[in-house]
């Protein structure tokens, strides 16, 4: 006798506005394929003005998915339609990965789990130092200072263009967190073992301004949330000043794991036959 689960697809999505540049589909993709399961990854755009009834037919069973990820433009809305937001998405006030349990819809974030997991492979024990330094104090930046506070690093200089969101930061996450205006970057960087940029400087064409790293630690570590491209300019720019760098590509191969685990009941690898498998994407679709 088959058993009737067998034959049942494990649903699950990723969505946002716009979304179809999301290389999600080709993670879990791949995991779905290593484990052998019966199972669906789909990207699916959902306008702002939709996502509360998408989140709705999520709930009752209407939509058949049995959780998925959030991206922007969806975080914060995900967090505060969620009937069991955990901890971490509570302090952050949003949410990228939802699954239901007994008829709710449970939500947590793993955006810095992914941050922290990437430089645990690529450059373990960067988490040695008591101070980092965190460029920029926009959305992507919560997640961050929240993992490195919660891995335990003691002083987080926050350095952005207005001094007003990084108070906001400050206030959100308690005293290890230190706000500044960008004058203040040559001074807060010295002897910290950890640099990340957050923002999106030299992305889009535009000059990057010249950062000088030789005030960190000897053995500090420079890395960049961005992964497109793998190399950025502050990367490079740290890489010529003789410090180790970790690209930001780990981070959405890493944050991923915890979704999957939740809907599909497997633990999934991430490896460099799935790192080469993205970073072929990119090159062919940018």
């Amino acid at each position: 006798m088959v058993d009737s689960r067998e034959t049942l697809t494990i649903k699950a999505f990723v969505t946002g506005y716009p979304i179809k540049h999301s290389r999600s589909p080709l993670i879990h993709g791949h995991w779905l394929k290593i484990f052998g399961i019966k199972g669906s990854y789909h990207a699916v755009a959902v306008s702002p003005d939709n996502f509360a009834h998408f989140v709705a037919t999520l709930k009752s069973g209407e939509s058949g998915f049995v959780g998925g990820n959030v991206t922007i433009p969806h975080k914060e809305s995900a967090y505060r339609l969620a009937d069991r937001p955990d901890e971490i998405v509570q302090e952050l006030g949003a949410a990228n990965t939802l699954w239901l349990e007994d008829g709710q819809i449970c939500a947590t974030n793993t955006d810095g789990y992914g941050f922290v997991s990437n430089l645990d492979a690529r450059h373990p024990g960067w988490d040695k130092t008591d101070k980092a330094v965190v460029l920029g104090a926009g959305g992507a930046s919560r997640a961050i200072i929240q993992a490195l506070r919660n891995r335990g690093i003691s002083e987080i200089h926050v350095v952005n263009r207005t001094v007003a969101r990084a108070k906001e930061l400050r206030d959100r996450f308690g005293d290890h967190v230190f706000a500044h205006s960008m004058g203040a970057l040559d001074e807060v960087s010295t002897n910290a073992g950890l640099f990340v940029n957050t923002t999106s400087l030299g992305m889009d064409g535009s000059e990057t301004p010249h950062i000088d790293f030789s005030k960190l630690s000897r053995d500090a570590v420079v890395t960049d949330i961005v992964y497109v491209p793998l190399k950025t300019p502050i990367l490079k720019m740290a890489e010529q000043q003789g410090f180790p760098v970790v690209d930001g590509l780990g981070m959405l191969l890493h944050q991923a794991k915890p979704g999957f685990e939740k809907w599909f009941g497997k633990s999934p690898e991430v490896d460099e036959e799935l790192r080469n498998l993205i970073i072929a994407d990119m090159e062919k679709h940018g």
